[in-house]
């Protein structure tokens, strides 16, 4: 038997077209979706980590950063320690120079000559005295000048007075200690 399709053919292979758009729609609609789903997980999970890495990195620097103020503190107390020894060396450097100044001052002042004041500030030494004459200032300039502990002896003024009804002059001057060289028993044996 010959069959015959009464039915039109094209409104049929329409229909079967818009069928099959519709579905093809709706599965490229579901893949981006999907797409768009899996992009959207990877982009959440890459921010979620790079936040756990920030925060890591935040608890690192600040224990670094405690760290680093520990080591401050421990510089400014080094640098303490430092400045503290300096004092000392230079405490322990310095203690025999007065009494070597007063020794050497003892030996070199010639007859005639009396001390008034001294006044010492650092290796600096400012003198203040009378004399009978001007000749015993300068032995007492040429003195100083030849001693192995005291150097550059400058007159800073002579002048001439009364005391005691007698005529005497009052003198004032600076001179310069040297530093002693600490021994360094090479020369003991």
């Amino acid at each position: 038997m010959i069959r015959i399709n009464l039915l039109p053919h094209r409104a049929e292979a329409k229909k079967a077209r818009r069928q099959q758009f519709f579905v093809l729609a709706g599965l490229i609609t579901v893949l981006g979706a999907l797409v768009v789903f899996a992009i959207y997980t990877v982009i959440a999970s890459n921010i979620s980590d790079q936040d756990s890495n920030n925060e890591f990195l935040k608890r690192e620097i600040a224990v670094l950063d405690k760290q680093i103020d520990q080591i401050k503190r421990l510089k400014e107390q080094t640098q303490a320690l430092l400045a503290r020894k300096q004092v000392i060396e230079n405490l322990q450097r310095d203690r025999g120079e007065t009494v070597y100044l007063l020794s050497e001052l003892v030996k070199q002042t010639p007859d005639g000559i009396y001390l008034k004041s001294l006044k010492q500030d650092g290796l600096r030494v400012n003198l203040t005295g009378y004399a009978q004459s001007n000749a015993r200032v300068s032995t007492l300039m040429r003195n100083l000048e030849a001693s192995p502990w005291l150097e550059n002896p400058q007159l800073i003024e002579v002048k001439a007075l009364m005391l005691n009804g007698r005529r005497i002059n009052e003198f004032a001057m600076n001179i310069s200690m040297t530093r002693v060289k600490p021994d360094d028993g090479k020369g003991k044996k």
